[in-house]
């Protein structure tokens, strides 16, 4: 009786996270300004790379300036980037060692600008002597070449812009790639030929059309901006949060971000100066940036001014090395401190075994093992509530409806026969905080994407293309009700209750990823043969 409680314990723990989850995702109603960008954008919008309000000191919105035609294309080995001569801005970036789709040979793109979607990274120079203005407009960068290419044996590939003021001051905007590497370091070199001194501010900017994340109960992923300053090491702020107050923290260091599933695009300005984070809606158009500190440069003199942008997976080593807390865009919910080791533990595992679906089952026989002795205590707490079940029967007869009584005498009688009424309840709750963190971790992690198994299973993180593996877990979980027969004085609603838990069960799991099935009918098999030698131990001693 005590099992089948458990099980209906953990489907009740199960169907609340979810509903919980989705809850968190769909608490706070669409904005107008999203509702409108549904479908698609604006085709104005779309022509106009220019078109986001640059924060000038004054905070006036600028005026539209057309976006050129004739962008500039940089290919790495990691990345193809555009950039817009007008601004110098990145309008188009595609992950080439990420696939749009399984075993597809078009790459995933991540920046772009479609009638469904606009997404940019902008930056540039603003203050007295800036070359962004929300009166003059944007800069107008020369380029040596319209396209620029990594090459065999080149580690490094530097892509200069150059600027020249009405006063003769030189601007270059130089970014800088790296092999193997994501992130783009973007420098402004100023030489001051002028025999004045001028003051500048830069600032990177990260632009996005408001979009509703797309996800479901069983998949619930964010879509939006995030930031961290000092004093907060990571926050979300969905677009939501934009509409409804725009950001102004001042910080030391900190970084801004737009986050989607195994995807991000980050602006890190240097960690020892201080920034202020801002955020903007306009037209239907999210805003998230920074905007670093005034910079003098005297007469005569050169000055370097240095931002790093990320554009690419969520890659947490790679994401570490930029900030500290830049990995915690890797959103593991509340229970991220489970989930990081759980994490740290599937790649170890996959390091050695060079397959991440056998890394899930060795995470399965890891957790089950450690398990085992609550295990255990778990069954023989079960059988002696068994045995106790004709003694409970006379003591309900013997005081009726007298419930004082009646919980009196249970709990001498528990105490006589030293029967812990709740042991069996201690590895489940256990094991749910594990399921979830494991659940987290299959569902953010970019290593997982794409990544095959065996057989048909091509894509754990995705949903079984043939359910085989929900069936096998429902089955499993049938197999294991049979095992646990049910008290004779269980009420007939909880016996139907438990007879329709594996079809309940399996019909959830059709859904879910399939490396996270793939957890659960393993912590299936390993529990049914737990049980036969526990069992097999109680018979014994004749408590079976």
């Amino acid at each position: 009786m005590e099992s089948q409680r458990n099980i209906l314990l953990i489907g009740l723990l199960f169907v609340s996270f979810l509903l919980w989850q989705q809850w968190q995702a769909d608490k706070a109603p669409q904005p107008v300004a999203a509702a409108q960008t549904q479908s698609s954008i604006p085709a104005s919008t779309v022509a106009d790379a220019h078109s986001s309000d640059v924060p000038d000191a004054d905070s006036a919105v600028p005026e539209t300036v057309t976006a050129s035609k004739e962008l500039i294309t940089v290919i790495t080995d990691q990345l193809e980037i555009k950039i817009d001569p007008v601004g110098g801005d990145i309008v188009y970036s595609a992950l080439l060692a990420h696939k749009l789709e399984e075993n597809g040979d078009d790459p995933f793109v991540l920046l772009e600008q479609t009638n469904d979607i606009y997404y940019i990274a902008q930056s540039g120079l603003i203050g007295r002597d800036g070359i962004d203005s929300s009166v003059k407009g944007r800069a107008h960068f020369d380029s040596a070449s319209r396209e620029y290419k990594l090459t065999d044996g080149q580690d490094t590939l530097n892509v200069p812009l150059t600027y020249v003021s009405d006063k003769g001051v030189t601007y270059t905007k130089v970014f800088v790639f790296t092999r193997g590497k994501y992130n783009v370091a973007v420098d402004y070199k100023i030489n001051n030929t002028s025999d004045a001194q001028l003051q500048v501010q830069m600032y990177g900017q990260i632009k996005h059309s408001i979009k509703k994340s797309e996800s479901s109960m069983m998949m619930p992923t964010y879509r939006g901006a995030a930031f961290s300053t000092a004093d907060v090491r990571y926050e979300k702020y969905s677009f939501d949060d934009m509409v409804d107050k725009n950001l102004d923290d001042s910080t030391l260091g900190g970084w801004v971000a737009m986050l989607q599933h195994y995807f991000v695009s980050a602006w890190i300005p240097p960690a020892a100066e201080k920034n202020i984070i801002f955020s903007s809606v306009k037209n239907g158009l999210a805003n998230i940036g920074f905007r670093g500190e005034l910079q003098d440069i005297a007469p005569g003199a050169e000055k370097t001014i240095s931002a790093e942008f990320y554009v690419g997976p969520k890659d947490q080593k790679a994401l570490s090395a930029l900030s500290p807390s830049l990995n915690l865009v890797v959103d593991y919910g509340f229970l991220w401190w489970l989930a990081v080791p759980i994490y740290k533990l599937l790649m170890f595992f996959q390091s050695i075994v060079g397959n991440w679906g056998i890394a899930i089952i060795l995470i399965t026989l890891t957790v089950r093992g450690l398990l085992y002795p609550l295990t255990k205590a778990q069954y023989t707490s079960m059988a002696k509530m068994r045995n106790l079940q004709p003694k409970l029967a006379d003591l309900k007869e013997r005081f009726g409806d007298d419930r004082q009584k009646m919980g009196q005498a249970m709990m001498e009688l528990y105490k006589k026969e030293k029967v812990n009424p709740m042991g069996g309840c201690l590895p489940i709750l256990l094991q749910m905080p594990i399921f979830i963190a494991l659940y987290w971790v299959l569902l953010e992690s970019v290593e997982l994407r794409h990544a095959p198994f065996m057989l048909w299973i091509t894509d754990l993180s995705v949903q079984d293309p043939y359910y085989v593996l929900p069936i096998l877990m429902g089955i499993s979980m049938f197999i294991m009700q049979k095992m646990q027969p049910m008290a004779p004085t269980m009420d007939p609603m909880q016996v139907k209750m438990m007879q329709w838990m594996p079809v309940i069960f399996t019909v959830f799991f059709l859904w879910f990823p399939a490396g996270l099935v793939l957890y659960w009918l393993v912590g299936n098999l390993v529990a049914i043969t737990q049980q036969k030698i526990i069992y097999a131990g109680l018979e014994k001693k004749g408590l079976k």
